[in-house]
């Protein structure tokens, strides 16, 4: 499913040149701008080199500084692009994605169902999650939740929202939407930072992880491929959702939401494509994350939830780390230790 979403992505990529120089392909959105556009075409203009052309960065029709300079520029063609493509293509592929991706792991749920354990439950607790870690992650996953939904509102309300909601209660929807995602999107990249470094170190590729890929994790056919602390799809929703998507989406949205660094209005539109691309191929990949987190591995949710596991489960999913954790005396058979074992594989 991931090689299909990046292929979605690269297949936006020459869309997305057409941003980059003029063209006549985009649509003006007032009559006003098709006056200028007519009067550019019909009067000779200075070349992209040369000075007179009031070129800031590649010319004049794409890029102008805030504030003062940004009087000269007269029309940014690239405005009328970003709106053909935000609302356009962008915006249906995106939606598409995040209507599909949902049903294909209701049917994968009902065709293969869940991991279940071969013997059942011991009644022994272990510890998993320090409370440091369960407090990063929860403070990570609802910030990403609020900024979601926000950001879904933000992107798709005009169109899904507004028709039954009436424009009066849609605004003061869209209102609170836009300070929340604005207000919460500093406060997700610092957890994002912070989630990093906290699970960094068990989230390192070791050998056996090459074994799990190739099995598939024996999701289909629920025979158990032995793991550390982090099998190899947890590590790759580590480095690909948390670190790489988790990049784009914090890069791109900080760039957006303070504008008074100099930003160009060229750069802003890309980084509005960045960050839309990016975000809707984190949220979809997150609802995989969910869905293995919660139906896909029963036992995983009450981990993060309560920072134990039944010593059964930790046999079966991550026999490697169960293994450290029994050596290193991290095995109580009544309750878990108020400070536990922070075990790492192979360490």
């Amino acid at each position: 499913m991931f090689a299909a979403l990046i292929m979605m992505l690269f297949a936006l990529f020459p869309l997305l040149g057409y941003a980059a120089v003029p063209h006549e392909d985009a649509v003006p959105a007032y009559a006003e701008e098709q006056t200028i556009l007519q009067t550019e075409k019909d009067t000779p203009q200075p070349g992209w080199g040369d000075a007179a052309s009031g070129r800031v960065h590649v010319d004049r029709h794409y890029l102008g500084q805030y504030g003062e300079s940004e009087g000269t520029v007269i029309l940014q063609r690239g405005g009328n692009t970003w709106r053909h493509l935000r609302n356009g293509p962008i915006a249906s592929i995106a939606g598409t994605l995040l209507l599909v991706v949902p049903l294909l792991l209701f049917g994968f749920w009902r065709m293969v169902g869940p991991a279940r354990l071969e013997h059942g439950e011991s009644g022994r607790q272990i510890q998993r999650f320090t409370l440091w870690q369960r407090l990063i992650h929860w403070a990570t996953a609802i910030a990403f939740v609020v900024l979601a939904v926000t950001g879904l509102i933000i992107m798709f309300g005009k169109n899904v929202l507004l028709p039954w909601m009436g424009h009066d209660a849609f605004s003061w929807v869209a209102i609170v939407s836009k300070y929340l995602h604005n207000f919460v999107g500093p406060l997700f990249v610092l957890c994002t930072i912070l989630m990093f470094f906290t699970f960094l170190r068990e989230n390192l590729f070791r050998r056996w992880d090459w074994d799990w890929i190739k099995r598939g994790g024996g999701m289909v056919s629920h025979r158990h491929v032995p793991a550390g602390y982090f099998n190899a799809g947890e590590k790759l929703w580590f480095w690909v959702g948390v670190a790489f998507f988790g990049f784009i989406v914090s890069v791109s949205g900080l760039i957006l939401n303070f504008v008074t660094f100099g930003q160009t209005r060229y750069i802003l539109q890309w980084a509005n494509y960045l960050h839309v691309i990016g975000a809707t191929l984190y949220i979809a990949a997150t609802m995989g994350h969910i869905y293995i987190g919660t139906l896909g591995t029963p036992g995983a949710y009450h981990a993060m939830r309560h920072g134990t596991v039944d010593e059964e489960w930790a046999k079966a999913h991550h026999a490697y780390w169960y293994e450290e954790v029994k050596a290193s005396g991290g095995h109580h058979p009544d309750a878990p230790h108020p400070h536990g074992v922070s075990p790492h594989p192979g360490h």
